[in-house]
């Protein structure tokens, strides 16, 4: 397995005003009482480590004691705008444990804990500095997915859900010495995953930008690996950044799969979620069209990187269709088009 890594720092790509009304047309926009440079504002921080003791690359931070009642409580009315709708009733015995700041990644995110006092529950949400890319890799996961995914976006400011899981880097390391049948159902969900990534052109899934999700079952597990990560939707433009299968983090759970299954086998899995996708392309089939309507239409990476894509999607499929692409929207919208013509070139032989 080749390295595969971002060229460069992602730029960043301001969502239009045709997204933004298709946003909004679809509740996913919202007045929000706080954005993400209010929360800027924090005074102090202490580094944050894990039970381990180890760095997290995340900071908790701190607020002025006169502005913190008013913004923890904002953030509150974020997460039932959220979770509810804006159901207020929600939020009475909720409160912000905690404000953490990442200053790892594109985004910058904050990330929000928040606890019910009654019975020490708790979940997370996340402020953003909100990304076109990002957006359009968080709408094609709820439409294209098995996952639905809730976010909202007011002006320049993201707010998304917390997606639970295992991330793949640590399950990878403590999880994978398990029964035959639970491993061959370890591999089976990373060639699904695999293949929903490359079909949507969704880039850099290396291990600690997916998690896993494990559901018992009558016999063994069930698993899901879930994209937590959307930046490096159609930015890049290498094909190969599109494979999860060609980063090395990923390694362990590949070698499984050459362990426990036949190229036949691998081309089944394959074929079943071209065909899952294809139907909640129809199933859908309204809001993607006006989804793309826009996506077409908008910049959402460099000219450079469009035309190195094209290029090598058209290699790769043997489809010339490619080369009249002029945007990544294109690009995207007429990949998924060779699955839905059954034209669809990738399998286990470019493994």
């Amino acid at each position: 397995m080749q390295g595969n890594k971002p060229s460069k720092k992602k730029v960043f790509y301001p969502i239009s005003d045709g997204f933004r009304a298709y946003l909004s047309s679809h509740n996913r926009t919202a007045d929000l009482p706080v954005r993400y440079e209010d929360l800027l504002r924090y005074t102090a921080s202490t580094e944050l480590l894990n039970q381990a003791g180890e760095n997290t690359y995340w900071e908790t931070v701190y607020y002025q004691e006169s502005d913190r009642e008013e913004l923890y409580h904002s953030l509150t009315h974020i997460y039932a705008l959220l979770k509810t709708d804006g159901d207020m009733d929600v939020i009475e015995h909720l409160d912000v444990a905690r404000v953490d700041y990442c200053t790892f990644g594109n985004t910058k995110p904050f990330r929000i804990r928040i606890i019910n006092r009654l019975n020490d529950n708790y979940d997370h949400f996340y402020i953003k500095k909100a990304d076109a890319s990002r957006v359009y890799g968080l709408e094609l996961e709820d439409l294209l997915s098995p996952n639905h995914v809730m976010y909202l976006v007011d002006e320049d400011t993201l707010i998304e859900e917390h997606i639970a899981g295992i991330p793949g880097d640590d399950f990878m390391s403590k999880n994978l010495q398990d029964s035959t049948f639970n491993q061959i159902r370890m591999a089976k969900e990373f060639v699904k995953f695999n293949e929903r990534c490359f079909v949507r052109l969704l880039g850099d899934m290396r291990a600690y930008n997916y998690v896993i999700d494990i559901t018992p079952d009558i016999e063994g597990n069930q698993y899901r690996m879930r994209a937590i990560d959307f930046d490096q939707q159609s930015y890049e433009g290498r094909k190969s950044f599109y494979l999860p299968q060609y980063f090395k983090e990923n390694n362990p759970i590949i070698f499984l799969g050459f362990d426990h299954m036949t190229p036949e086998t691998v081309r089944q899995y394959q074929l079943e979620e071209r065909a899952l996708i294809a139907a909640r392309v129809k199933a859908s089939k309204e809001q993607f069209e006006s989804l793309f309507d826009v996506m077409i239409q908008d910049e959402i990476s460099s000219p450079t990187k469009v035309q190195q894509l094209k290029e090598e999607l058209a290699y790769h499929h043997k489809a010339d269709v490619f080369l009249s692409c002029q945007t990544m929207g294109e690009i995207v919208l007429t990949h998924i088009h060779l699955l839905l013509r059954k034209d669809f070139t990738q399998s286990i032989s470019n493994w």
